[in-house]
């Protein structure tokens, strides 16, 4: 079992920047790819950014050049520094953990609501 806590979400102003934070603990070995997602309200969950076990990144495109995903081993905590943030950014974000390719696990979801 891998577990996820995501932490770091509240209210910002449009233009303005929050660091999401994702604690990884547990069956941590053969973890394959740590993500960020997003749900809206009345909307489908959608991937946000992901970065691989060999450190590599891939960014949806409504956040590239804003968002960036980073993992720090040592702490075994997974963020997103988010950027110039858009009332469209608004959603609860959730932290995801692909393991042996097979196996997904899903934090509780931390709120982000982008308003003025």
């Amino acid at each position: 079992q891998v577990q996820l806590v995501e932490s770091g979400g509240g209210l910002v102003q449009p233009g303005g920047s929050l660091r999401l934070s994702c604690a990884v603990s547990g069956s941590i070995v053969g973890i394959n790819a740590l993500d960020w997602y997003r749900q809206a309200p009345g909307r489908q969950r959608d991937l946000v950014a992901t970065v691989t076990s060999d450190g590599g990144t891939n960014y949806a495109d409504s956040v590239k050049g804003r968002f960036t995903i980073s993992r720090d081993n040592a702490k075994g905590t997974v963020y997103l520094q988010m950027n110039s943030l858009k009332p469209e950014d608004t959603a609860v974000y959730y932290c995801h953990a692909l393991r042996r390719s097979i196996y997904n696990y899903w934090g509780q979801g931390t709120q982000v609501t982008v308003s003025s």
